[in-house]
This record gives C-alpha cells, structure tokens and sequence, in this order.
C-alpha cells in the first residue's frame, strides 16, 4: 500500500481544484463549429466520472483489470497484411458482413495495443453507431512477428497507407473515419497532416494524445513511465533479441529506464541513422498545422501520461484552424472516462456521436 499512498500524493493539487471547469472546449468560432458543438448532446453536460473511480488512478488500474478479466471479443476475421518491405500488420475486423456502403471506424491503438485491448472500444462504438470497426494492428503488436526489424513506438504512415488501400480495397463504398488512442492519436494526426486534403478519413477523434513526441515524455507520472518502458522491453524487444543484434543502441533499448529513455533510443529501431531524422519523421506537431480535414480531440486534466501541459503550446494555433474541436475534461484519467452505475466510457459516446453527426451533415 505504501507505494499506492505515494503515487496519490504525489499529483499536483492544482489538478484537483473543485473550481475547474468539468468541460472546456477550444475551437475557432465558425457557424459550421458552432452547429457541431449544439448538435452533440454528450458536449451539453458535464462529464463526471463513476463515484467508486473518482481518482485518476483508481480509474487505470480499474481499466487495466477489466482488460485482463473480461472475456475476449472474438472478431469477424482478422487478415494479416504483408507491407512493401516485408514486415507484418494486421486488420482486426467487427462487423464485417454489413453492407458494403456502411461506414467503416479505423482504430490506430494504444503504445503496447492488440485487438484484445481494444475491444471495449471496438464493441461500444459498433453498439452506438452499428457501423464496422477495424482494428489497425501495427507491427509487432497482437502477437505479430517481427520479419523485418523496422518499429515504432508510434506507428508507421506508410504501413497505415497502406492498411487503407486493402481495407478500401474490400469496402470501396465505406466512408471512412478513424480514431487515434492515446499513441496511436500520434500516428493518426502524423497522417492527417502529411495528407493534408489526401487524407482518406471522413472525419477522426484523438484521444487523449501527447501531442509533440521529443517533449510529452517528460511529462509523464514517474510510476506509469517507467511501468510503460518495462512493458515496451518486455514486449518488443526481449522477445526479438537474435534479430536486433545488429542495433548499436540495443543494449540502452534494454536498459531504458523510463519513457523518454526509451523514444530517445528507439531510433535505430525504427529504421533511423539518428534521433533527428526519426523525430523529423514521426513527430506528429510537425506538420500538425497541415491537417485539413476534421479532427476532434479529447484531453483530461487529470491525465498522468499524458499531461495536460502538452497540449498548452498548441491551443492558440488550434483556435485559429477551422477544422478542429479540443473537448477538455477536469477528470477523465488517460482513456478510461467511465461513467455511471456500470462504468461504460464517457468518451466512446462522444466519439460515435461525433462521428454519426459528421456523417450527417456530408449527406
């Protein structure tokens, strides 16, 4: 118990101030944002938390039991894709016999995600909004093989291009959106922005991002980066140790003590000479500003990976940009949002929402 007492104790007080909005939005005021924010009845009313998961970390670790409790969602199909190099992704499919005109949700998952971790999000949003879900499966994750030793801890745009073109490819008449969860939030805006008007996605949700990855490490509660870092070695490279010799940054890979170690070393891996080029590369707020089409995110001040200071450089370009909404809770903790007697999440509502009203206003 002594550690859970020091890991309360250690929040900043001022992220627990009784006098802080529940809810704050950031946006350009334009008659198309204005209609949107009116239209969704989740942005109407405060968001609080289930009673009993008040705390921000009572609410993860309440999260992290369900996913390892609660029985698996068994998918439609699940097709492993060979990309360009050689490497191996995967697409996770729910709702894969509806009709070849519904729309279609494309989730970029979490740091160390899978189609099982996934799937609280994956089932609701299919409940609310009776659409497809499919789960980009980044390498290395899901149980993938490494064939080719080219990761990252963010994803790949050109692996998640080419994703697209095969889930186009069986559903040409399925408008497209996508969500981005917390990791995968870099991965989505990286493609929004280097896609700029080309990007395929009708619409998509952030949620709870970090916003620039050379900086929002720093950020992150001691306890959950060097958890998460452990989690990462354990995952992807202890594993996979016969073919990564050849990386001269494998040793520190291994002995990365917390987050920021770890994305600072993670270059080589990544298929990098250097640290500059790989952040150059995959650096979502460097292109940021390019992204055209629209875009709404979601970050709770009480949120101990991603920390709320992450996103306080961009909120005055953000409300100079027509085409994105920021929705700023008090609570929330990092993705979790659950709500009510049964815990359900708070934020998968709002995203089918979103979505489903988007989806209207392009008729």
């Amino acid at each position: 118990m002594p550690a859970i007492s020091k890991l309360f104790n250690s929040f900043p007080l001022s992220l627990k101030n009784k006098k802080t909005p529940s809810l704050e939005l950031f946006y350009k005021t334009t008659p198309d944002n204005k209609n949107l924010i009116q239209s969704i009845t989740q942005l109407q009313q405060a968001y609080r938390p289930t009673f009993w998961l008040a705390n921000t970390h009572v609410q993860l670790m309440y999260l992290e039991l369900k996913k390892k409790l609660e029985k698996p969602l068994v998918y439609d199909r699940i097709d492993t894709l060979t990309m360009a190099d050689g490497g191996k992704t995967a697409l996770a499919w729910y709702g894969d016999n509806l009709s070849v005109s519904t729309p279609t949700i494309v989730i970029l998952h979490t740091l160390t995600g899978s189609p099982h971790s996934m799937q609280d999000m994956v089932k609701d949003l299919h409940d609310y909004t009776g659409w497809r879900v499919v789960v980009a499966v980044r390498r290395g994750h899901g149980g993938l093989e490494f064939d080719s030793p080219r990761f990252s801890i963010f994803g790949s745009t050109q692996d998640l291009r080419e994703q697209l073109i095969h889930i186009e490819q069986r559903f040409p008449e399925s408008p497209l959106y996508a969500i981005g969860s917390s990791a995968g939030s870099g991965l989505l805006v990286r493609y929004l922005g280097e896609e700029q008007q080309n990007a395929r996605f009708k619409a998509s949700f952030a949620f709870c991002p970090g916003y620039n990855t050379d900086e929002g490490f720093k950020y992150c509660h001691p306890l959950y980066s060097k958890y998460m870092a452990r989690k990462l070695i354990k995952t992807f490279i202890e594993p996979h140790q016969n073919k990564l010799q050849q990386l001269s940054t494998l040793e520190s890979l291994k002995a990365a003590k917390d987050l920021l170690s770890f994305q600072q070393q993670v270059y080589e891996f990544s298929g990098f000479n250097n640290y500059q080029d790989y952040s150059d590369a995959t650096n979502p707020m460097n292109v940021f500003q390019h992204i055209t089409s629209p875009l709404m995110i979601l970050n709770a001040v009480d949120d101990p990976v991603c920390n709320i200071q992450n996103l306080e450089p961009y909120l005055a370009d953000i409300q100079q940009m027509d085409n994105i909404v920021v929705v700023k809770t008090r609570q929330g903790s990092h993705c979790a949002y659950q709500q009510g007697w049964q815990a359900k999440s708070w934020a998968h509502q709002l995203m089918a929402e979103y979505f489903q009203i988007m989806h209207q206003n392009a008729d």
